[in-house]
């Protein structure tokens, strides 16, 4: 997976996720739309642009908080809620 900044000013950021698709952009979406900074975070997997298919391009907007530190903070939270799941997970095979 590769990651490219396509465009950012202080409360708005464009980011290709290069080689992925819908499940893991959704995710990172809704960790996104959980922070309070955060007042817009979506996706597009197929730019009208782009005459087919393309790789997704992330889209955040804040309040007040720098848009790549808020996907900082989403992947953590993320990481956070895997190793939560796996902990409980191993819970219930003991």
């Amino acid at each position: 997976m590769n990651v490219k900044i396509l465009s950012k000013t202080d409360e708005e950021t464009e980011v290709e996720v290069q080689g992925e698709g819908h499940t893991l952009m959704n995710v990172l979406k809704d960790a996104l739309l959980r922070l309070d900074e955060v007042e817009a975070a979506t996706y597009e997997m197929n730019p009208e642009q782009s005459g087919g298919q393309t790789d997704p391009v992330l889209y955040i907007k804040t309040d007040g908080m720098d848009p790549l530190d808020a996907l900082k903070e989403a992947t953590d939270g993320i990481q956070d809620d895997a190793g939560e799941f796996r902990d409980e997970f191993e819970d219930a095979l003991a």
